[in-house]
């Protein structure tokens, strides 16, 4: 199974940030499709229009940033993944039980390393570091 990444990691590599060069380096090494699911989908598009918002981008990088993760998912560099919402609610919620009140994690964190462990990942690619620290706790390699 490729690696897992979160909506952090897909951000710095479809937007301009801080970690971007760290992000791209990365996906420059992949040998597989990262697995791309309708809430990566909806969090990042969210995400890339929340710092149109915030200034932090031109609406015209915007669409590029569309352009380019439709082009990924063309060229097979994202992949469509179906989620097995059950086991990822499972997961997410034995997860929440287990280290929520100790770590601080929100729900989209619990939920997309139990996506990740549900899709049978190993590695977990994230620049959140609470997200960071909950995949380590669920048996995840956390990168980059």
């Amino acid at each position: 199974m490729p690696p897992y990444a979160d909506t952090s990691f897909l951000a710095r590599v479809y937007s301009p940030h801080a970690d971007s060069t760290k992000a791209l380096r990365w996906m420059q090494r992949a040998t597989e499709a990262l697995p791309f699911t309708p809430l990566h989908r909806h969090e990042l598009r969210n995400a890339v229009r929340l710092r149109v918002f915030r200034g932090e981008i031109t609406a015209e990088q915007r669409k590029a940033a569309f352009r380019e993760i439709d082009a990924d998912l063309a060229d097979n560099i994202l992949a469509h993944t179906t989620i097995p919402w059950t086991d990822a609610f499972q997961k997410a919620e034995s997860l929440a039980a287990a280290h929520t009140e100790t770590l601080g994690v929100r729900s989209f964190d619990l939920l997309h390393v139990g996506m990740a462990v549900a899709l049978g990942a190993t590695e977990f690619l994230t620049f959140d570091a609470r997200q960071a620290a909950l995949a380590k706790t669920a048996g995840l390699k956390v990168k980059p």
